[in-house]
C-alpha cells in the first residue's frame, strides 16, 4: 500500500464536508459509532498490511494502529492522517474517497475496498471526535446506570430492563414467555447440546415447587454432556481433528487433548490456567501429566507422517 508514500496535490477548495449518502446508508449508521466495534476492524483487515506493526511491511512510516501515530504524528507529506472532527482536513478521508487509482487507499491492486457506508462510518467517527479506545480486555468494567422503561411490567430483572429499554427503541415488543416444555428444550440444548428425554421432560413439566428451573440448570451444569458441549467450541477453535487430514487422513491419538478439554470445562477451571496450560503447560516448574498433555493444543494442525521428499 502506498499510503501517504507520495506527496499529495489537493485544493482545499475541492475537500468535501461529507460524502452525499442514501437514504438507506444513511439509516444504518449507528448514533455513535464505536472504534473497537465499529472502526478498529476496518483499519486492521484493510490498513494494517502497510500501515500496521510490521516495521518491514510500512509504507510511509504511517503506524494506524496507534492514536499517536493516526492523531499525533505529522505526515510526511503534510498534515495529519486523523484530525478529531474535522474529516475535511483528515489525510484518510481524501484518500478513501479518491476516484484516482494512484492515490485512492487501499490501492486497487491489492483487492481491499472500503463500501460506500465503511466510508461513511470512518466519516462519522471523525466528526464525533475520533475517540480511540485500547482493546475492549482492558477496559475496567463499569457499571452502568439501569435505564427507565415503559412497560415496568415485564422486567423480571436489571438485565430485563436492559433488553426492553433497547426493545422500546426499535420499537418492538417482547416476545410472549415460552412454555414449560419449551423453556426446557431451550436451557437443554444450549447447556449439552442434546434434547431433553422424556423423563425428564416429564419430571420437569410435573414439579411444581419453587426453584424448579433453577434445579434443571444446576443439573445440566453439574453433567459430563456439559463439559463436552462447551469443549466443542474450544475445540473448532483449536482445529481439533481425529485425524492428520491430507489425502491420507490417518488416525491419530489426539483424543486424550479432548479428553482433557471436556475435563477441564466439568471442573469449571480457571481460564487464566486453562490457556496458560495449554500454551506452556510442559515449562511450568514439575509439569504435571495433565499440563503436558494439555499442550497438545500446539499439534491441532493438518499434518503428514512423511519424514521427507521421496526422490521420484
Amino acid at each position: 500500500m502506498r499510503f501517504f508514500s507520495i506527496v499529495l496535490v489537493l485544493l482545499i477548495g475541492a475537500c468535501s464536508s461529507g460524502t452525499e449518502l442514501d437514504s438507506d446508508t444513511l439509516a444504518r449508521l449507528p448514533e455513535r459509532v464505536d472504534y473497537n466495534f465499529h472502526i478498529k476492524p476496518l483499519l486492521s483487515d484493510r490498513c494494517y498490511a502497510c500501515h500496521g506493526p510490521d516495521d518491514n511491511a510500512r509504507q510511509g512510516d504511517l503506524r494506524l494502529y496507534t492514536e499517536e501515530g493516526a492523531l499525533l504524528t505529522k505526515l510526511e507529506s503534510g498534515g495529519y492522517a486523523i484530525v478529531s472532527k474535522r474529516p475535511g482536513r483528515s489525510k484518510v478521508m481524501h484518500r478513501i474517497t479518491s476516484t484516482d487509482p494512484e492515490t485512492v487507499m487501499p490501492p486497487p491492486e491489492s483487492n481491499l475496498t472500503l463500501s460506500e457506508y465503511e466510508i461513511a462510518l470512518i466519516e462519522r467517527w471523525i466528526k464525533q471526535g475520533a475517540e480511540w479506545k485500547p482493546h475492549w480486555a482492558f477496559i475496567p468494567p463499569v457499571l452502568s446506570p439501569v435505564p427507565a422503561v415503559e412497560n415496568v411490567d415485564w422486567p423480571q430483572n436489571n438485565i430485563d430492563r436492559f433488553i426492553l429499554a433497547r426493545l422500546e427503541r426499535e420499537g418492538l415488543t417482547p416476545a410472549k414467555e415460552a412454555d414449560r416444555e419449551r423453556l426446557l428444550r431451550r436451557v437443554t440444548l444450549d447447556l449439552t447440546g442434546l434434547p431433553p428425554t422424556l423423563e425428564q421432560i416429564d419430571d420437569f413439566l410435573t414439579d411444581i415447587r419453587p426453584g424448579a428451573y433453577e434445579r434443571v440448570v444446576d443439573r445440566l451444569l453439574a453433567s459430563e454432556n456439559y463439559g463436552e458441549r462447551m469443549a466443542t467450541e474450544w475445540m473448532d477453535l483449536s482445529r481439533y481433528a481425529d485425524s492428520h487430514g491430507y489425502h491420507a487422513d490417518g488416525i491419530r491419538t489426539m483424543w486424550p487433548w479432548r479428553d482433557w478439554v471436556i475435563k477441564a470445562f466439568n471442573e469449571n477451571m480457571p481460564y487464566n490456567q486453562f490457556v496458560t496450560w495449554q500454551l506452556a503447560g510442559d515449562l511450568l516448574p514439575n509439569a504435571s501429566r495433565d499440563q503436558i498433555l494439555a499442550t497438545g493444543f500446539h499439534r491441532n494442525h493438518p499434518m503428514t507422517a512423511e519424514g521427507g521428499v521421496i526422490d521420484e
